[in-house]
């Protein structure tokens, strides 16, 4: 069995499809969350997800935020990006349906662990094998005997925005494999300047670019 693992693809409808569109041949898709805000397409990416045929859909902190109708935070580009994003979003009727949390032949599949950013040095304790996003940075990691698999995001890699990330996970054969692969954010950048988003919104991605494009 093949199974692709994604997350935090924040409305960035090209990278997803490239992603389903390489890993066309597996057999279950299991999303972490926050398909939604930052980028034009999170109807579109809310309702291609929906279309798969097998595939677990679990809720992130924008999904959260969205159901709300408003964000919890005060960062002032998070916000800005919800502010002008939301507004625009239909499918409260789909995400509401995405479930907490998962556990698939001894794993768990969650969006975080505490609602905390966890990234590859970051002290945290687990009981159980498991599978996160979130922090937008893909990492393995064995704790007490465990795997903490970060799958990195389709969307909107934090380190490098002409990058994404995803897992593929073979359990019969106890492989994970942890993939990165370049991918422009031009497409993104264009969109977003068409839908006119705030200055401020532009900056944050455009500052994600190792090498300008």
């Amino acid at each position: 069995m093949k199974v692709l693992v994604i997350s935090d693809i924040h409305g960035n409808l090209p990278a997803l499809e490239y992603v389903l569109t390489r890993e066309r041949d597996t057999d279950l898709v299991i999303s972490l969350g926050d398909v939604v805000n930052y980028g034009p397409w999170s109807n579109e990416c809310v309702d291609l997800l929906d279309t798969l045929k097998n595939k677990i859909l679990i809720k992130g902190n924008h999904e959260e935020a969205y159901l709300s109708g408003s964000y919890p935070g005060d960062h002032p580009v998070a916000k800005a990006f919800f502010d002008f994003c939301y507004p625009s979003f239909t499918q409260n009727s789909k995400i509401k349906n995405y479930i907490k949390n998962y556990k698939y032949k001894g794993f768990e599949f969650v969006h975080t662990i505490n609602d905390k950013y966890i990234y590859e040095d970051t002290e945290v304790e687990i009981n159980e094998n498991t599978f996160i996003g979130h922090s937008h940075r893909p990492f393995l990691r064995t704790i007490n005997n465990h795997q903490l698999i970060n799958v990195g995001s389709v969307g909107q890699n934090r380190t490098n925005i002409d990058e994404l990330n995803y897992v593929i996970w073979q359990p019969e054969i106890a492989s994970i494999e942890v993939i990165t692969k370049q991918f422009s954010a031009d497409g993104l950048l264009n969109e977003m300047r068409h839908k006119r988003y705030p200055q401020l919104c532009l900056n944050y991605i455009e500052s994600k670019r190792v090498q300008k494009q």
